[in-house]
């Protein structure tokens, strides 16, 4: 499976550097992540529950930077057990450049991966549209969490649209969850 993408991220380039190596930011923008903890130089120890198709199971495996060029780019080199379900495994570069102004950075990758098991089983189709749900999620959620500085307290993006939807003139402070938001899908 090859994923490539490009996104246009409302931050300086540093900034966006930062985030994406900020753990707590990191574990909150991917879906179904429970952890990401420092296990060595560049390396990081991951645990996340993901759905693909009829398989659902939780995965531990450990993540690599390498080739780093600060705040440029970077390769992630990534492999997880899922037990049952199967494995994956794979590496994806990511590069920033400036934006079309100094307050903006685009944010390309492009990701390879294979997955063997039950995952591997369930055919190629199912788990490339996995793979770009959670990376779209992944990319509203990091948009959001890079934002969120700017937005008014006890806000935050959707609330506001939700509340409109549901014909309420007032903005309640919600916890928001992916599990909650395809349930009422």
């Amino acid at each position: 499976m090859e994923l490539t993408e490009t996104h246009h991220l409302p931050v300086p380039q540093d900034v966006a550097w930062e985030a994406l190596n900020d753990t707590e930011i990191l574990r909150a923008c991917i879906p179904g992540c429970e952890s990401i903890e420092t296990d060595g130089e560049n390396a990081y120890a991951v645990a996340m529950t993901a759905s693909v198709g009829p398989v659902k199971a939780k995965f531990k495996g450990r993540m690599n930077l390498v080739d780093i060029d600060a705040p440029h780019t970077y390769t992630i080199v990534f492999e997880g057990q899922g037990g049952a379900a199967g494995f994956g495994k794979g590496q994806a570069k990511v590069n920033l450049e400036p934006g079309d102004n100094a307050d903006s950075t685009t944010l390309s990758y492009t990701a390879n991966a294979q997955v063997g098991g039950k995952l591997a089983q369930i055919g190629s189709r199912l788990v490339d549209g996995a793979a770009r749900k959670i990376a779209g999620e992944f990319f509203k959620r990091f948009s959001a969490q890079l934002t969120k500085g700017d937005e008014p307290e006890g806000e935050s993006e959707g609330a506001s649209d939700q509340a409109a939807a549901d014909g309420e003139g007032e903005v309640k402070k919600r916890k928001r969850s992916w599990t909650a938001w395809i349930s009422k899908s």
